[in-house]
């Protein structure tokens, strides 16, 4: 397959992880903030700020990932070089871990939140990796003509 068709399977992939993200990150809105406001005043007080503190959580790894995404977007516009979107500041940033132990006395309502927020991160992790890794390899006529250039 072409650099073309790479391009386009890589889009269509950013696309789908964008739209993906931002329904996650309203639905989390929506059950952080109003939902799950019940289930919260239910826990008991730690929990409570364990709760609060997932929401928390969620919604960095949300942001991380969008702002990814957003990235990945504007080199396929051709707003921004392959280049400068492997800089560390482009990167996926890096996001909170979730104790398991605490899920247990979490509401399950927020648990399949913070789950599908750890997998959807921990999948557009993988796709910052092999970028990074991509851009590692280094192409043989290059390096031969560095140091051909290096010589004379």
């Amino acid at each position: 397959m072409g650099k073309q068709g790479t391009t386009t399977i890589h889009r269509k992939l950013i696309d789908t992880l964008y739209v993906e993200a931002m329904l996650l990150a309203d639905e989390a809105r929506a059950y952080f903030d109003e939902l799950g406001r019940d289930e919260r005043e239910a826990l008991e007080a730690l929990n409570r700020v364990a709760f609060s503190c997932e929401s928390l959580k969620v919604t960095t790894r949300l942001m991380h990932i969008i702002a990814w995404l957003l990235t990945q977007r504007a080199v396929d516009a051709g707003e921004l070089t392959p280049h400068d979107a492997l800089a560390s500041s482009r990167r996926l940033g890096d996001a909170p871990e979730t104790e398991e132990a605490l899920l247990d006395a979490m509401p399950p309502q927020a648990v399949a939140i913070i789950n599908t927020s750890i997998d959807l991160y921990r999948r557009v992790a993988r796709l910052d990796e092999s970028l990074g890794e991509a851009s590692v390899i280094e192409s043989p006529a290059r390096s031969m003509m560095d140091r051909l250039a290096a010589a004379f």
